[in-house]
């Protein structure tokens, strides 16, 4: 095994003792394009982890927006967490090592951290690493964790499951990584929602709104996506990310944490008991959502179905940071896609009812011609 002699970054608004950060700090680097730039870059043969989208500021109304679902539904976050740190905790103990995918994953698995130890008296290690659709997950990250616990019995976390495309990368890329190295990884993962049927270990199968998806890096410790670009990161380094100091005076990462966690103490009961069911019952990971995708492809003449991001997490990703071309409601009314109809109007997106899908709604991303950039 190679010697890794990286270090977390000390970068981001987090605590040190909630998460630390397996990324190449690249703050210093101009990465940001516009988003139609980045989409014809993409769709002309090049990788979205290779530059970041600008990041997206809201408006007060829409920040308004986040702070009323966050106390609408902190209880029913602070339960999808309780009922994975429950299970992640029955079925892996004590050694765990908490590994959140970038950077959707990094709240969610500093939650279930705090759960544990609040439940438990365990303070478990959790590190943030990357993972990239097509490129797979950062080796070096997962080394420096096999040499800093030699015995870690890994549980991979992120946020929610949109059609799987990350689940089936994780897959992946644990079985390259035990034929490469062999260390056998658990590629089961962790989510607070899994709409799309991609997993075995969940808080619900809903499809609902996971506060945290409605902004970007100012909920998500002010750092950015992660980026895997050869002119920046060599064979030997971490992943990369930025931290946005400047956006300092707009960060809400700590409170949206601490205002779930003081949900953890009236929600442990239920949770241990939903855990407990979950544990005893057969459960499929059988992709199902994938069905909707392969509808709406060919209903709408879709070429990839990568044009095609389902759940509220994904719709809210495709309108924060990609070129949307439609989306698709199954029901205008619920109280989840509030933020998705602001931002729709904001940038003149075209909205659809579309009743028969599972998920709760679906982001298509435009088809934008090549050009000259």
């Amino acid at each position: 095994m190679q010697k890794i002699i990286n270090k977390p970054a000390k970068i981001g608004t987090y605590h040190e003792n909630d998460v630390l950060f397996l990324l190449k700090d690249l703050s210093s680097v101009e990465l940001e394009d516009s988003a139609i730039n980045r989409e014809s870059k993409i769709q002309s043969g090049g990788h979205y982890s290779e530059s970041l989208p600008i990041e997206y500021q809201p408006p007060e109304d829409y920040v308004d927006v986040f702070w009323d679902t966050l106390q609408q539904y902190k209880r029913k976050v602070a339960l999808c967490a309780g009922i994975v740190a429950e299970q992640i905790y029955r079925l892996k103990g004590p050694s765990t090592i908490l590994v959140s995918l970038a950077r959707a994953g990094t709240p969610v698995g500093i939650l279930i951290k705090r759960y544990i130890d609040l439940q438990y008296g365990v303070n478990l290690p959790h590190y943030s690493i990357s993972i990239i659709r097509d490129k797979g997950i950062d080796e070096n990250a997962l080394l420096y964790i096999h040499q800093a616990h030699p015995n870690a019995n890994i549980q991979f976390v992120d946020g929610w499951t949109g059609k799987g495309a990350i689940s089936l990368e994780l897959i992946k890329a644990c079985s390259h990584y035990e034929k490469k190295y062999g260390i056998k990884l658990d590629a089961a993962l962790a989510v607070l929602a899994d709409p799309g049927c991609c997993t075995t270990l969940y808080g619900t199968r809903e499809d609902f709104l996971i506060p945290s998806a409605c902004l970007n890096s100012t909920v998500s410790g002010l750092v950015s996506r992660t980026v895997l670009n050869e002119s920046y990161i060599g064979k030997d380094d971490f992943h990369g990310a930025k931290f946005y100091k400047n956006l300092l005076k707009a960060d809400v990462s700590n409170e949206f944490i601490d205002v779930i966690a003081a949900e953890f103490s009236h929600i442990a009961t239920e949770a241990k008991e939903t855990a407990a069911k979950l544990l005893n019952t057969n459960i499929d990971s059988s992709y199902q959502g994938m069905e909707d995708v392969k509808k709406i492809q060919a209903e709408f003449c879709i070429d990839n179905t990568h044009f095609i991001k389902p759940g509220v997490g994904e719709t809210t990703r495709v309108l924060l940071r990609r070129v949307p071309w439609k989306i698709l409601l199954r029901d205008p009314s619920s109280p989840f896609i509030k933020h998705i109809l602001m931002l729709a109007e904001e940038k003149n997106v075209e909205v659809l009812v579309y009743p028969n899908m599972k998920y709760l709604c679906c982001g298509l991303i435009k088809k934008v011609k090549e050009r000259q950039i």
